[in-house]
Protein backbone atom coordinates (compact mmCIF):
# COMPACT_ATOMS: atom_id res chain seq x y z
CA UNK A 1 0.00 0.00 0.00
CA UNK A 2 0.98 3.34 -0.91
CA UNK A 3 0.71 6.12 1.65
CA UNK A 4 0.98 9.88 1.55
CA UNK A 5 1.97 10.84 5.14
CA UNK A 6 5.23 12.36 3.56
CA UNK A 7 3.72 14.53 1.36
CA UNK A 8 1.47 15.87 4.31
CA UNK A 9 4.72 16.48 6.31
CA UNK A 10 6.41 18.23 3.80
CA UNK A 11 3.37 20.56 3.16
CA UNK A 12 3.17 21.06 7.37
CA UNK A 13 6.79 21.47 7.40
CA UNK A 14 6.78 24.50 3.96
CA UNK A 15 3.80 26.44 5.65
CA UNK A 16 1.05 24.86 2.92
CA UNK A 17 -2.05 22.84 3.46
CA UNK A 18 -4.79 20.88 0.94
CA UNK A 19 -5.94 24.20 -0.10
CA UNK A 20 -2.67 26.02 -1.02
CA UNK A 21 -2.46 22.15 -3.75
CA UNK A 22 -5.77 23.71 -5.15
CA UNK A 23 -4.63 26.95 -5.34
CA UNK A 24 -1.64 25.83 -7.37
CA UNK A 25 -3.34 23.44 -9.59
CA UNK A 26 -3.93 20.28 -7.83
CA UNK A 27 -7.61 19.39 -9.18
CA UNK A 28 -10.14 17.72 -6.40
CA UNK A 29 -9.72 14.41 -7.93
CA UNK A 30 -6.24 14.30 -6.67
CA UNK A 31 -6.88 15.43 -3.71
CA UNK A 32 -9.43 13.53 -2.59
CA UNK A 33 -7.60 10.21 -3.66
CA UNK A 34 -4.68 11.52 -1.56
CA UNK A 35 -7.05 12.07 1.57
CA UNK A 36 -8.09 8.57 0.63
CA UNK A 37 -5.10 7.01 0.18
CA UNK A 38 -5.54 6.76 -3.85
CA UNK A 39 -3.31 5.38 -6.15
CA UNK A 40 -2.00 8.69 -8.03
CA UNK A 41 -0.79 8.39 -12.18
CA UNK A 42 2.67 9.84 -12.97
CA UNK A 43 1.22 13.40 -14.41
CA UNK A 44 -0.14 14.23 -10.57
CA UNK A 45 3.36 12.76 -8.95
CA UNK A 46 5.47 14.82 -11.91
CA UNK A 47 3.50 18.11 -10.99
CA UNK A 48 3.49 17.22 -7.28
CA UNK A 49 7.13 16.84 -7.41
CA UNK A 50 7.63 20.07 -9.61
CA UNK A 51 5.27 22.15 -7.47
CA UNK A 52 7.06 21.40 -4.05
CA UNK A 53 10.72 21.11 -5.91
CA UNK A 54 11.28 17.31 -4.38
CA UNK A 55 11.45 13.20 -5.39
CA UNK A 56 8.45 11.13 -5.87
CA UNK A 57 9.99 9.45 -2.82
CA UNK A 58 9.70 12.69 -0.59
CA UNK A 59 5.92 12.68 -1.20
CA UNK A 60 5.39 8.81 -0.61
CA UNK A 61 6.12 5.74 0.99
CA UNK A 62 5.37 1.73 0.75
CA UNK A 63 4.37 -0.08 3.36
CA UNK A 64 3.56 -3.81 2.72
CA UNK A 65 -0.08 -5.21 3.39
CA UNK A 66 0.08 -7.16 5.93
CA UNK A 67 -2.55 -9.95 4.55
CA UNK A 68 -0.98 -9.51 1.00
CA UNK A 69 1.51 -12.84 1.09
CA UNK A 70 5.34 -12.71 0.66
CA UNK A 71 7.13 -12.55 -2.71
CA UNK A 72 7.74 -16.65 -3.37
CA UNK A 73 5.47 -17.70 -0.93
CA UNK A 74 2.75 -18.47 -3.08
Amino acid sequence: MIVYDKLFSLLTLRGHNKHWLRCNGISPSVLDKLGKGGGLDYRSINKLCRLLECQPGDLMEYIPDANEPEKGSE
